[in-house]
């Protein structure tokens, strides 16, 4: 039985999960119909945050285009570029004991693909959810659902996973940001210029 989290609440991982090493981190989302004739595609993108909350390079920012970061450790499975179907819109998959040292929190993010000149925002999504699953045995550990706390932001800090005397836990984040992933990009220390 899955653990259901709400904004804010953090959760062990590895501490009450022994010999949990390999999680799959699924996201997903529903798109509300309107009339602005282009399609949602909503992603993915993972930063690896030092001590200092910061990515060490661009080598820490895993997205569509750069789909494995921390040497292997987080792999992102790929882009979907319409939301349809039920289950996971897009999945990453974290070996825990594998991540390097120096990365102390693991930060899961959704953006509105080109929003700002598509008009589109998170009021237009519903159902958007981050559940975290144990690759051996596909068993879903933790869920997350966002509610529909959202209006005009184009994008999300989901949750994180985080180092914490030596286990890894899980915080629900659902912060939104308006200015998209550059915004955030730029906050985790990225020069997006």
């Amino acid at each position: 039985m899955a653990i259901s989290l709400s904004k804010g609440q953090k959760v062990d991982l590895t501490k009450t999960n022994p010999g949990l090493s390999k999680v799959i981190v699924g996201l997903g989302w529903d798109t509300n119909r309107y009339d602005g004739g282009n399609d949602f595609d909503l992603d993915c993108s993972i930063f690896l945050l030092n001590a200092n909350g910061k990515c060490a390079s661009e080598k820490d920012f895993v997205f569509y285009n750069q789909l494995e970061g921390g040497n292997g450790s987080v792999v992102h499975t790929g882009d979907n570029r319409t939301g349809a179907g039920d289950g996971d819109d897009e999945q990453v998959k974290v070996d825990l004991a594998a991540v390097p040292a120096q990365v102390e929190r693991i930060s899961f993010v959704i953006t509105i693909h080109d929003a700002e000149a598509r008009g589109q925002n998170f009021g237009q999504v519903s159902n958007a959810f981050c559940r975290v699953v144990n690759e051996e045995t596909n068993q879903e550990i933790i869920r997350y659902d966002l509610g529909e706390d959202f209006s005009i932001e184009t994008a999300i800090i989901v949750g994180e996973l985080y180092r914490h005397n030596g286990e890894w836990k899980f915080s629900a984040v659902g912060s939104g940001y308006q200015g998209g992933l550059a915004r955030i990009a730029t906050d985790f220390g990225l020069d997006v210029g």
